[in-house]
């Protein structure tokens, strides 16, 4: 019977091992002994699972640990850490190779480690397994890999883990095989073996990469469109009704994923010697967006009459979608610091974001609900479609600017909207 070990029990993770832990021995391993203690409790901060399926994956026998030699009996690591990129917008695989360098410490002859992580094409058998044979075996002949991307959508209850279907592949055919039997166990929406692991890295990437540019495409129409004082969502909806027309919206581009995995596509691209020029004219315009809104804000602002230096404008949401905790990569903070840098004195509310998370992540204190007297703002920015601000009495008048950043809000209560 295998014995699976989860390293990293975040967004993609902590569901993964919930569904392993109804037909295999699962430990879930995580270096933050707090998210293992809440865990261990039935508490899940990302709420990607309930209290209840917690608590089910512990009656299911299932362990959570922060400590190495609890996962030495396991025959099977599954790493789900994140890889984020730095500030130089390049591939951050410092969690991928700490990782793997925990999983070295305890890797035994025939075990298998699959990785889910994004990664540039390539990266699995250049990087981590240099990391696996630092334990004196060697690749393909003591241990095996696998590669399986995480589809995870953050906050989505419908698409769950285990209905997405999920691409799968192993450093050599038997491998393969036998990693796409043991996901196909969990996945009831089933599995594609892909050919190879590079492969599989490369359709990982390029799923986001792909998206990012059609929402740069529709980014870029908002951008002419405003200038021609269009509605951006009427002409969308009017050119919906084409059959073969792709129901793309303007926004800010942030996330785990969309924001992050074409820099990865296009750093090994560089390093071979290929310059891309449409993925990262999209990522570009895509990482501006919230400037743009900030300063469509302030000229509003400006034509109302307000004076810009000690103003107050109210920003609805931090987190990267809407109804989910996650913060990462959220281009919200775009707004917020281009607002600052007018002049603006800037509260931001968001009742589904961790105060402390988002106090670590980007120096900000978010305002509480009983703090929250939205006329005593001259400007309010709606930037998630959080289901609570949908209730909010947000209307603008001759004096206020209402700016709605996911249209959400009837077109008549808002003096503008990307």
């Amino acid at each position: 019977m295998d014995k699976i070990a989860l390293i990293g029990l975040g967004y993609v993770g902590l569901p993964l091992a919930h569904a392993f832990s109804f037909k295999y021995d699962v430990v879930g391993f995580d270096i933050y002994e707090e998210r293992i203690k809440e865990l261990s409790n039935g508490y899940d901060r990302t709420l990607e699972l309930s209290e209840k399926q917690v608590k089910e994956a512990i009656e299911n026998n299932m362990k959570f640990t922060s400590k190495l030699e609890d996962i030495a009996e396991c025959n099977i690591y599954i790493v789900t850490v994140p890889t984020p990129i730095d500030k130089y917008k390049k591939p951050d695989l410092t969690p991928l190779i700490k990782a793997s360098q925990s999983i070295s410490k305890v890797l035994k002859k025939d075990d298998i480690v699959i990785y889910e992580s994004t990664v540039y094409p390539g990266a699995t058998e250049e990087v981590c397994v240099l990391e696996l044979e630092k334990s004196g075996l060697k690749f393909n002949k003591d241990f095996f890999c696998g590669y399986s991307p995480e589809r995870i959508n953050p906050g989505d209850k419908k698409h769950t883990v285990t209905k997405i279907l999920k691409v799968t592949s192993g450093s050599t055919p038997e491998i393969a095989e036998k990693v796409d039997k043991l996901y196909k166990s969990i996945i009831t929406a089933g599995t594609y073996k892909a050919s190879s692991i590079k492969v599989a890295e490369a359709a990982k990437v390029i799923e986001n990469s792909q998206r990012d540019i059609n929402i740069a495409s529709v980014n870029e129409l908002a951008l002419i469109f405003d200038k021609l004082g269009i509605d951006t969502n009427e002409v969308l909806a009017a050119a919906g009704t084409k059959w073969n027309f792709l129901p793309f919206k303007p926004g800010l581009v942030g996330g785990h994923c969309i924001g992050v995995d074409p820099y990865y596509l296009t750093h090994k691209a560089q390093e071979i010697g290929y310059h891309p020029e449409i993925i990262l004219a999209g990522r570009r315009l895509n990482d501006n967006m919230g400037i743009f809104v900030a300063n469509k804000v302030i000229k509003l602002m400006i034509k109302k009459g307000h004076k810009i230096e000690g103003s107050k404008v109210l920003v609805l949401g931090i987190t990267f979608k809407e109804n989910c905790p996650d913060i990462r990569n959220s281009r919200v903070i775009d707004v917020v610091d281009e607002l600052e840098d007018f002049g603006c004195n800037v509260d931001v509310y968001d009742p589904w974001a961790d105060k402390k998370e988002v106090k670590r992540e980007y120096n900000l204190d978010l305002i509480e609900s009983e703090e929250l007297e939205i006329e005593d703002y001259n400007a309010v920015v709606l930037a998630v479609a959080h289901n609570e601000f949908k209730d909010l009495d947000i209307i603008s008048n001759k004096t206020k600017v209402v700016y709605d950043i996911k249209a959400v809000l009837d077109k008549d209560r808002v003096d503008g909207r990307l």
